[in-house]
C-alpha cells in the first residue's frame, strides 16, 4: 500500500457513486502499475507468438531484472524523502572495482571461498560509505541530492577508472562466485532472482513496519513537523543514502556473479531505469508515498518492454528512447495524481 491514499470520491444521495471495492482498487497505485505490465506482456505476445513470454524469456526477465531490483528498493526509501540519486550506476561501479581488485591480487578467478567473502564486504562498505557520505553533504550542507549525486557519479566513476586505468581487468571475479551465485539455482529458481526476492521482502517490511520506515516517510511528506517532533532529519538521511549505497554494493556482487567483469562503461543508464521503475511502481518524486510491492512491479515493466522490443526486432537504441519516454509518462501523471489530492 502507498504511504498516503486519496480521498474516495463524493457520496451521491449519502451513498458513494461507485462501489466500495472499485473506490479502494482506484486509489491503488500497485494496480494500476500491474495492469500496465499485464498489458504489456499481451501486447509482445500477441505480436511474437511463440516467441515471448516463453520459459526462457521469464527467467531471463527475472534474472536480468534481478539486480534493477535491488537497486530499486534503496531508491524508494531515498524517493520518498524527496531525494534522488543519480550515481548509483557509479557506485556500483566503483564498488565491483574495488571487490574485482582485491579478488584480482589474491587468486584471481581460482580465488577461494574467503576471498570470495571479503570481496563481498570490500563492495558493501564501499558502497555504503559513498551513499552515507552524500547523504552527510545532503543532510548538512544542505546541497540539493541532484546536486551532490550528480557530482558523485561523475567522482565516482572517475575513482574507478583512475584505479583501472579505465579497463575492466581479467580475474575480478572468483568462478565459485560465479558458479553459485551468477549460475546456480534452487528447484529451478536462479540464486540472483532469490537473492533480490529476499532483500525485496526484508525492506519491504522495515519501510510498512518500522519505525525507521515511518521516519522516512514523515521526512518526506513534512520534513518541518519531522524536525518539531524531534526526529533527527539529518542522521535519518544518512542513513537513508548508506542503505542505497549498501545496495549498490550489493548489486556490485550480483553483478560480478553474473558477468565476471566491472563493466566500467556498462552502468551510464542505470539510473534512469531504477528512477523510471520506482516511480512507475507509485513511489513521488515530491515525497512522502511509496511502496516497495509498486517498485517491484514497476522494474519488470522497463525488463518486459526491452525483452519485449529485442523479440519483435527493434534496435537497442530505440530500447533506451522507450524508457525515457516511460519515465516523463509517470513523472507526468504523479504531477496529475499530486494536484488531484492536492485539490481534493
Amino acid at each position: 500500500m502507498t504511504a498516503q491514499s486519496e480521498k474516495a470520491p463524493a457520496a451521491v444521495g449519502g451513498r458513494s457513486a461507485v462501489p466500495d471495492w472499485v473506490r479502494r482498487a482506484a486509489t491503488l497505485n500497485e494496480l494500476w502499475t500491474f495492469v500496465i505490465l499485464v498489458a504489456l506482456v499481451l501486447f509482445f505476445t500477441i505480436a511474437a507468438p511463440g516467441k515471448f513470454f516463453t520459459t526462457y524469456d521469464i527467467t531471463q526477465i527475472a534474472v536480468n531484472a534481478a539486480i534493477y531490483l535491488v537497486l530499486g528498493v534503496g531508491m524508494t526509501f531515498v524517493i520518498i524523502t524527496a531525494g534522488i540519486d543519480l550515481s548509483i550506476g557509479s557506485v556500483l561501479v566503483l564498488a565491483a572495482v574495488a571487490a574485482g581488485e582485491y579478488n584480482i591480487h589474491h587468486g584471481g578467478a581460482t580465488s577461494g571461498w574467503g576471498t570470495v567473502a571479503l570481496c563481498a564486504v570490500i563492495a558493501l562498505a564501499v558502497g555504503t560509505a559513498w551513499g552515507a557520505l552524500q547523504g552527510a553533504v545532503v543532510a548538512t550542507g544542505k546541497v540539493p541530492p541532484l546536486i551532490v549525486t550528480l557530482g558523485g557519479l561523475g567522482a565516482a566513476l572517475g575513482i574507478a577508472e583512475l584505479a583501472t586505468g579505465g579497463q575492466d581487468p581479467a580475474g575480478a571475479a572468483s568462478t565459485h562466485l560465479q558458479n553459485s551465485l551468477g549460475f546456480g539455482k534452487v528447484l529451478g529458481i536462479p540464486w540472483m532472482v532469490i537473492l533480490a526476492a529476499v532483500v525485496t521482502a526484508i525492506f519491504g517490511a522495515v519501510l510498512a513496519g518500522t519505525r525507521f520506515g515511518e521516519h522516512t516517510l514523515a521526512i518526506g511528506s513534512n520534513p518541518t513537523a519531522v524536525r518539531r517532533a524531534g526526529i533527527p532529519v539529518g542522521r535519518q538521511l544518512v542513513k537513508v543514502y548508506g542503505l542505497m549505497g549498501l545496495l549498490a554494493g550489493l548489486g556490485a556482487v550480483m553483478w560480478l556473479a553474473s558477468y565476471g567483469t566491472t563493466s566500467i562503461a556498462g552502468h551510464s543508464t542505470d539510473n534512469l531505469k531504477v528512477i523510471t521503475a520506482v516511480v512507475l511502481g507509485g513511489t513521488s518524486l515530491f515525497g512522502g508515498r511509496g511502496s516497495v510491492l509498486g517498485t517491484v512491479i514497476g522494474v519488470f515493466i522497463p525488463a518486459v518492454l526491452t525483452t519485449g522490443l529485442i523479440v519483435i526486432g527493434v534496435q537497442q537504441y530505440w530500447q533506451d528512447v522507450a524508457v525515457g519516454v516511460v519515465l516523463v509518462v509517470a513523472v507526468y501523471i504523479d504531477q496529475l495524481r499530486r494536484k488531484t489530492r492536492e485539490r481534493a
